[in-house]
């Protein structure tokens, strides 16, 4: 057997291993990339962000580069588990890791706050997003005019809140919200900006939507750990005895689903506000169809009811595979578990809908509910 066949084998024995069999840093199944100074077994597309740090990391192609026998004796040293015991040793517990499914910023400065900024190597470092206090610039969209202006932000451990100033010189705030009626989540596509957050909070039982980004990736992205970690010391000394786990599960999130769907305009005046989806075993379930005998002036011909235990509420999709994406959304929601206390506070008996709003997911409410994980905007027919 050559030396160049058994560096191959001796690379095949290493990339086997269980512990390298997803990607370092997104967790994505079968990686077939590695980092030869690095040590890591990574995806095609996380071998892109390490490429373009080429100071800290050089990547190869498992498949079809060559590996000299020091390049393969060092995978075999260090590997996924070796590496991430020293460049993921001290993650705050707060901080999100992003996998596979999450947007390129996100994905990025994860790869460069282990590998190039170090972040994680030493216990009790401090960083942009650990002192409870963030104060700085963000680009907010306008609600009317759509363009985006530079707005002064501070987020405030002790205050438990998020204010944004129209002016920098400001004394007051125009908007103060409360940290634990804050979800934040990337954007991008929406916002049509690389770093684009969306910030959403409840305002009098309402959905209300903060549009921002920031021309650096790594400060928008401090600002969204800078949320999470401010959440989660708020929900630490509120929750005292639920564990870190269970608080970070009620930490910032994903939507779960987002689209649009065509409701006719209600009849019946109800305020306007967001439909409270809750468990089945509390009276709620999605159906496929409209009700027989259904009367509205639907352009869209897929149908879905959502029942509660006071009312149905009737959508309808463009396509039937929109129409089952749907309802498998809303079926997941449906089928979690909900407390007493979740239940109780429901005080969205009746609701009709604003021309753009939020179809919403309450997580239990034996922490406080964090939101929104099924957005929908509702295309009105008169």
């Amino acid at each position: 057997m050559s030396g160049s066949d058994k560096s191959m084998k001796a690379l095949r024995e290493v990339w086997r291993r269980a512990e390298n069999s997803l990607c370092a840093d997104c967790g994505k199944p079968d990686p077939d990339w590695a980092s030869s100074t690095l040590g890591v077994f990574i995806c095609l597309s996380c071998s892109g962000i390490h490429r373009n740090i080429p100071s800290i990391s050089k990547v190869k192609s498992l498949k079809m580069d060559h590996w000299d026998d020091a390049q393969v004796q060092f995978l075999a040293k260090h590997g996924n588990a070796v590496t991430k015991a020293i460049y993921e040793a001290h993650i705050p517990i707060y901080y999100y890791q992003p996998t596979y499914n999450d947007c390129q910023v996100l994905r990025e400065q994860w790869i460069r706050a282990k590998y190039e900024r170090k972040e994680f190597t030493e216990l009790g470092k401090q960083l942009p997003y650990t002192d409870g206090v963030k104060e700085g610039i963000l680009w907010k969209r306008g609600r009317d005019s759509g363009q985006f202006q530079p707005r002064k932000f501070l987020l405030s451990e002790r205050e438990g809140c998020l204010k944004y100033f129209t002016k920098q010189d400001a004394k007051e705030p125009k908007i103060n919200v409360k940290i634990d009626v804050i979800n934040a989540t990337f954007q991008p596509e929406k916002i049509g900006n690389p770093n684009g957050l969306q910030i959403t909070y409840l305002k009098d039982n309402k959905t209300r939507n903060i549009f921002v980004y920031h021309k650096s990736g790594k400060e928008v992205v401090d600002w969204f750990n800078a949320i999470r970690s401010v959440q989660f010391h708020y929900l630490k000394v509120a929750f005292p005895i639920a564990s870190d786990n269970e608080i970070k599960s009620r930490l910032t999130r994903n939507f779960l689903k987002e689209g649009f769907m065509e409701k006719t305009g209600p009849k019946d005046a109800f305020a306007k506000g967001e439909v409270f989806v809750g468990s089945r075993e509390n009276g709620y379930s999605v159906q496929k169809g409209l009700p027989s005998g259904t009367q509205g002036n639907f352009s869209w011909p897929y149908g879905i009811t959502i029942v509660t235990p006071d009312r149905e509420y009737l959508f309808t999709c463009e396509t039937e595979a929109d129409q089952l994406d749907w309802i498998t959304a809303f079926t997941s929601v449906i089928n979690q578990d909900m407390t007493p206390q979740e239940y109780a506070s429901n005080c969205l008996d009746d609701v009709s809908f604003s021309s753009c709003c939020s179809v919403t997911e309450y997580c239990p409410n034996a922490l406080p509910f964090f939101f929104s994980t099924v957005e929908a905007y509702f295309k009105f027919k008169s």
